[in-house]
């Protein structure tokens, strides 16, 4: 598959690779945590220490402007033309 057909990323678990600061160690994990990534951002899906569901989501530049947008915080310009009134 072509990444530029790409619409969405999902995974079930996800690979983290960290380095101690202080020792200069390199770790990998591999963790149960659902990834969705889109071109609005991403969200990372898992449990946290009782059990409920947690997420983090990271929005894109392109994801926070269609927020501002749908919350009245974008321009106001009518961006398909139909809906200016005049």
């Amino acid at each position: 598959m072509e990444n530029s057909k790409l619409k969405e990323i999902r995974a079930s678990s996800v690979t983290v690779e960290v380095t101690d600061a202080a020792t200069g160690v390199t770790v990998r994990r591999t963790l149960p945590i659902d990834y969705v990534e889109t071109a609005n951002g991403l969200r990372l899906i898992a449990e946290d220490s009782h059990g409920n569901p947690s997420e983090l989501v990271f929005y894109s530049g392109f994801g926070l402007g269609k927020i501002r947008d749908l919350t009245g915080g974008g321009p106001d310009a009518d961006p398909c033309g139909g809906h200016s009134g005049h």
